[in-house]
């Protein structure tokens, strides 16, 4: 383990705050013997660190097997973290720079009872705006209605979906996997969209950001480049919220 030294920095402070983050990054306990190994502390002076840190409740050791796990302490702090952002805000940077990238309009959409609305729209410097109206609901169709359709429990979705069918099995495994949906005219005529969802550190759904442009300058598969820029804000914007990203992973409900 490297610990960058810096005279603006507490050391000891960056060590403990790295078996933290070790723990963290393997997701799964871990006994003394494998952080020792991972981290080259010495066996003196991880067991204080350690012994440090499960007395401050940010690590838990379980008696019996002697293993660590992250502890309540960390899970009070990011409660609080979490619960103090208004998530539309805390991505509007984001929004603002995927919009002057793409040069297309990029909108946020929240979940309500009555499905999809977007509560944040973000035009680029093109003298034509495209896209949803500010607090306009969205159809199942749209790019954004599938992804909502895709991460949200199917009992939630399940009156606004109706007796129609926006996706298929096999389009909502390949949005499960990508992370990412696309629309062709879901509202309007030669109007497109790509979404990708907002995950936080449940792998729950926050949200969906939707990029809204022409057909013809809209991607309609995720190794398209402007796709992998709304990929790219996924995982930046996601991880604000603690989202991890799990290759492979899809969400049974």
């Amino acid at each position: 383990m490297e610990i960058q030294k810096s005279s603006t920095m507490i050391q000891s402070l960056q060590i403990g705050i790295s078996i933290i983050e070790l723990i963290y990054q393997k997701d799964t306990p871990m006994k003394f013997s494998t952080i020792q190994e991972e981290t080259g502390i010495t066996k003196s002076n991880l067991y204080k660190y350690l012994n440090t840190l499960t007395q401050l409740n940010m690590l838990y050791r379980e008696k019996g097997t002697n293993l660590y796990y992250l502890g309540s302490k960390l899970i009070q702090y990011g409660t609080a973290a979490f619960g103090s952002r208004d998530i539309a805000d805390a991505i509007t940077p984001y929004m603002q720079e995927l919009s002057s990238l793409t040069s297309c309009t990029v909108s946020f959409s929240l979940w309500t009872n009555n499905g999809p609305i977007t509560t944040k729209i973000c035009h680029s410097n093109e003298p034509l705006h495209i896209g949803t109206q500010l607090g306009g609901s969205l159809p199942p169709t749209s790019a954004a209605g599938k992804i909502f359709l895709s991460f949200l429990n199917p009992v939630l979705t399940k009156d606004w979906l109706g007796d129609g069918e926006a996706i298929d099995n096999a389009e909502w495994q390949m949005i499960q996997q990508s992370k990412i949906s696309f629309a062709t005219e879901p509202l309007i005529p030669s109007i497109s969209s790509a979404s990708v969802p907002l995950l936080d550190y449940q792998n729950q759904l926050l949200g969906a950001v939707t990029v809204v442009g022409f057909n013809d300058k809209m991607p309609k598969e995720a190794s398209d480049p402007m796709s992998k820029q709304l990929l790219k804000f996924h995982l930046q914007a996601s991880s604000m919220f603690g989202y991890r990203y799990k290759q492979g992973k899809i969400e049974q409900y």
